[in-house]
């Protein structure tokens, strides 16, 4: 008894230390370069999706802008399944971190049994009674539980990521349907000046055509001038109704409920950086996400490798049993267990082996998923950076055409006036102004969108630590 006491405390520390199969996580590592093609300075960086990113979208001062974003988060439909997805990985995480301790149960019954003798015909009546507390513990000796948990925990960090991207993703596709909204409204309105021009001169030409001073060939152009500019205005009209139903999506709430009224763009175009500190790509979650996964399936090799080793479970219970419930809690009726089970398997022709390997192959197609997320967040980058880049110059370009064009327009609306030529030369310089104008227009839609796009591949910004 003596060397049973003593040797008790020593065996218990033991099987609470025990050991974890499996291998250890290390992240995967990967070569890459240290700087961007097309930005000197941006280096290289590690995804530290935590960081605070702040509410990006205020680089951009627009209070409308501001305004919708907020919503995201609190109403769109994806991000609150997503969500719930996470508290649902919390609690996995939970309920395999309490498998680590001991459970306790109870058990109480009460039953009333009658039977008949078939020799005399006489019955008789039994009472049982029975109360019971058990409780049992699995002793972690190979570090199966505590995989399971590292799994899971890496799991839920892993859903904390994919919801922190959809949230980004949807603030991001909801500002840019805003900027390419705002820039139809522009369309529009240009559209609607040149409607009330060309109306002015079709008037005109309708009150000389009547004096017989302008021609039938004349008199049609410029109704065909104007008709074709109210069928463009109307072709805008119904992208910005389908721009707003995206944006009400977005919102969590039915396109009959939202509207955005027209207004001018009341934005400013965060500059592009020529550097950016060497938190690089810190902050994309899509990046986080596929870190955590490869955690998950690292954890689960070493699950799977548990399958080799018995299972060590320790078990109690203790409790009463009677037929009359007066005496139940009396010393006689007592009845109590004790032991340790221990269970495993001894043949299965391969099937641990089989998870095992199969457990492996995830963790390099996981590997492979992360390192392939980097790669495509790299390129995401690079691809804005160079757009972006070009169309400062392709903008300044187009802007020095547009003011050509609409000066070509302005002398010879005043060349019409005089006399010195005919409506045909004005219709084809209104036609390339207008033309020009539009182009503008469509280069600076593509420069906000892509500014957001940028700022989303950078995980929601550009700045070293946004707030």
């Amino acid at each position: 008894m003596k060397m049973s006491l003593k040797i008790t405390p020593l065996l218990t520390v033991m099987l609470l230390a025990g050991c974890a199969v499996g291998p250890d996580y290390q992240r995967p590592t990967m070569a890459m370069p240290t700087h961007f093609k097309e930005a000197k300075g941006w280096t290289q960086a590690t995804p530290q999706d935590a960081n605070s990113k702040g509410e990006w979208w205020q680089v951009y001062h627009d209070a409308t802008l501001n305004s919708l974003l907020k919503q995201v988060s609190i109403s769109n439909q994806n991000v609150a399944s997503y969500a719930a997805q996470y508290r649902e990985a919390q609690a996995l995480a939970g309920q395999s971190r309490a498998e680590l301790l001991p459970s306790v149960g109870y058990d109480a019954s009460s039953t009333r049994s009658g039977s008949r003798a078939s020799t005399t015909g006489q019955r008789s009546v039994s009472n049982s009674h029975a109360a019971d507390l058990s409780a049992s513990w699995e002793l972690d000796l190979w570090g199966k539980l505590r995989r399971t948990l590292e799994e899971n925990n890496a799991s839920a960090e892993a859903s904390k990521a994919e919801l922190a991207n959809i949230t980004l993703s949807a603030q991001s596709e909801l500002a840019q349907d805003y900027f390419q909204l705002r820039i139809i409204d522009e369309k529009i309105a240009l559209y609607q000046r040149s409607i009330d021009a060309y109306q002015r001169y079709l008037t005109v030409i309708q009150n000389k055509y009547a004096a017989g001073s302008e021609s039938r060939a004349t008199l049609a152009q410029a109704q065909m001038q104007l008709e074709s500019a109210r069928a463009s205005a109307q072709d805008y009209q119904w992208q910005r109704a389908q721009m707003e139903h995206a944006i009400a999506l977005l919102l969590g709430r039915a396109p009959a409920d939202f509207s955005l009224p027209v207004a001018k763009l009341d934005a400013a175009m965060p500059a592009i950086p020529n550097s950016v500190p060497s938190q690089l790509l810190q902050r994309r979650p899509d990046i986080a996400y596929a870190e955590r996964n490869v955690a998950a399936a690292n954890a689960a090799v070493g699950v799977a490798i548990a399958g080799y080793y018995p299972d060590l479970t320790l078990s109690a219970s203790g409790g009463v049993s009677s037929s009359a419930i007066n005496s139940l809690f009396s010393l006689p009726n007592r009845v109590w267990s004790l032991g340790p089970e221990l269970s495993g398997t001894l043949l299965d022709f391969g099937a641990t082996s089989a998870k095992v390997e199969q457990a492996r192959a995830a963790y390099d197609a996981s590997v492979a998923s992360y390192r392939q997320s980097v790669l495509t967040g790299m390129g995401e980058v690079e691809d804005y950076l160079v757009q972006l880049n070009t169309l400062q110059g392709e903008i300044a370009s187009q802007q020095a055409a547009t003011d050509a064009a609409q000066e070509s327009a302005r002398v010879t609306r005043n060349q019409y006036d005089a006399g010195m030529i005919d409506y045909l030369d004005v219709a084809t310089t209104e036609n390339s102004s207008l033309s020009a104008q539009q182009s503008l227009l469509s280069l600076q839609s593509t420069q906000w969108v892509s500014s957001v796009g940028l700022i989303a591949a950078l995980g929601g910004g550009w700045q070293a630590d946004a707030r």
